[in-house]
């Protein structure tokens, strides 16, 4: 480890003998580690200089892409504790749903996913947002690969009555969902503007507790200028 962060110390690459002396490493020992380290990927060798090698690089951009989602989980366990509600992030990206990160805790349990999210985005307010953010194309290839279902009593019935729906749903406007997805259950989603990527913010509470749905919503919605960045960030995660 200590040759790997010596070696990525030196941009423009750095022999054998100066990473020994900067190491503290026994001359053989440092030539056998390089080799290792060489014939793992971990390191380059051109021209009798030693570089970081694709494995090292592949090791550095699943550290960053980790310390993104860790930055997203602790923006959502922040406004989960603040809120006393769970906190759902989810993308659509290359045309399925993906819920990215869910925040809960054993006193203020998220909604079961009982039934496939990416398969019944209709009846759920995280796919309503998401789907209510694309052209009337996407919306309708999504809705040829996954049809509506009903899942309740109160899930929307048809694919035409779902894109009437979407169709009335106003910029910027938190999507909310009464039981449609889960009994007990209401959900609000909150629309974000993450490039050309569709996203959203989401929380739930149980149905006897809808009066604090859009409230909460509401308050997070005004904070949640802060979090674009490392949500945004997230996307390549």
């Amino acid at each position: 480890m200590r040759l790997l962060e010596t070696v990525a110390a030196h941009e423009y690459g750095a022999p054998a003998k100066q990473l020994a002396r900067e190491t503290g490493l026994a001359l053989p020992t440092t030539y056998h580690l390089l080799r290792t380290l060489v014939h793992e990927g971990y390191l380059r060798r051109d021209k009798g200089l030693f570089f970081l090698g694709d494995a090292a690089e592949r090791l550095s951009s699943s550290g960053a892409r980790q310390k993104r989602r860790s930055t997203v989980v602790d923006a959502l366990a922040h406004w989960r504790d603040v809120l006393g509600v769970p906190v759902y992030y989810a993308v659509y990206r290359e045309g399925e749903i993906e819920v990215m990160c869910v925040s809960d805790t054993p006193g203020i349990p998220a909604v079961e996913e009982w039934a496939d999210f990416r398969e019944t985005g209709h009846a759920h307010a995280i796919g309503q947002c998401l789907l209510s953010q694309l052209d009337e194309e996407a919306r309708r290839d999504h809705l040829d690969r996954y049809p509506v279902q009903a899942l309740t009593p109160y899930t929307v019935r048809d694919n035409h009555s779902l894109l009437r729906r979407l169709e009335r749903v106003r910029r910027m406007e938190p999507v909310t969902e009464r039981q449609e997805y889960a009994l007990g259950a209401v959900c609000a989603a909150i629309p974000l503007t993450l490039g050309t990527t569709a996203a959203t913010m989401a929380i739930s509470l149980p149905a006897h507790q809808e009066h604090r749905l859009l409230p909460a919503a509401r308050q997070l919605q005004s904070e949640i200028g802060s979090l674009l960045g490392s949500l945004a960030l997230s996307i390549s995660m």
